[in-house]
């Protein structure tokens, strides 16, 4: 799992534990898609020794739990409903089932946002989720999640996003 280190300065904005609970819920997203891991037991590990707390000598940033237990459960709850969406957005040829696995778990939960969050501005939540898969994967991959992300925005949030 990618690595967070925790900030020099001690101030803690809610911007970095909501960036540490995005990350936190990929993480959390994947390891359930590969090894079948069941919610409540992600919880449970998570809560306890992923977030905000020392793992293997690294600190890991505190993160806002119930963000995180949101976009979680919320992916799991729409899965159905976000991943034809999603297929629907990617290039023909390539559907959800064809991307690494940690590439869908970045895109389900930017999509889930984007339907469900309207607390957060729908450009954060693209800008949030590109930086996310900047943590895993190359910069090709990271503008397949901006191209993706930005069509659903604009499928949900028109107004924020523009109609183009």
């Amino acid at each position: 799992m990618a690595e967070i280190k925790k900030p020099a300065v001690s101030a803690e904005k809610k911007a970095n534990r909501r960036g540490a609970a995005r990350l936190a819920a990929v993480q959390a997203l994947y390891q359930m898609d590969i090894a079948g891991a069941g919610i409540n037991d992600i919880f449970a590990e998570f809560e306890s020794h992923w977030l905000g707390n020392e793992v293997e000598g690294d600190t890991y940033l505190p993160a806002e739990a119930a963000f995180f237990r949101d976009v979680v459960s919320g992916v799991v709850r729409d899965q159905k409903k976000l991943d034809p969406l999603i297929d629907e957005a990617l290039s023909k040829g390539w559907p959800l089932k064809r991307i690494e696995a940690i590439l869908r778990a970045v895109l389900r939960a930017g999509a889930y946002e984007l339907q469900h969050r309207k607390d957060v501005p729908g450009r954060v939540v693209v800008s949030e989720y590109v930086d996310v898969a900047n943590a895993f994967v190359d910069r090709e991959e990271t503008g397949m999640v901006n191209a993706v992300l930005d069509q659903i925005g604009r499928q949900f949030r028109g107004d924020e996003f523009g109609r183009g």
